[in-house]
């Protein structure tokens, strides 16, 4: 595992909030999603990112820890091996 200023690098950080509440804070290997292009993942040692998205969210896709959030429409920031995700806006 490696790190860089406190951020381990091969792990996912993950927030996913909507206006009123926080629906997730935690630790995931990927997160899946749907933007205007079609179905996309973000791994970790992704780029840097920021798209809207719609429909779901889903973590650790294929996993047994496998999570499905279902969303109207959000929007989905990258930054070094963070994940903020707002929902509902």
């Amino acid at each position: 595992m490696m790190t860089n200023n406190d951020v381990t690098l091969d792990i996912l950080h993950v927030n996913i909030k909507t206006k009123d509440k926080n629906l997730f804070t935690g630790i995931v290997s990927t997160v899946t999603s749907r933007n205007e292009r079609g179905i996309f993942d973000v791994l970790p040692f992704h780029a840097n990112f920021i798209t809207l998205i719609s429909e779901y969210i889903i973590l650790n896709r294929g996993l047994a820890t496998e999570e499905k959030f279902e969303i109207d429409k959000g929007i989905l920031y990258v930054l070094s091996n963070k994940v903020d995700i707002y929902v509902g806006i």
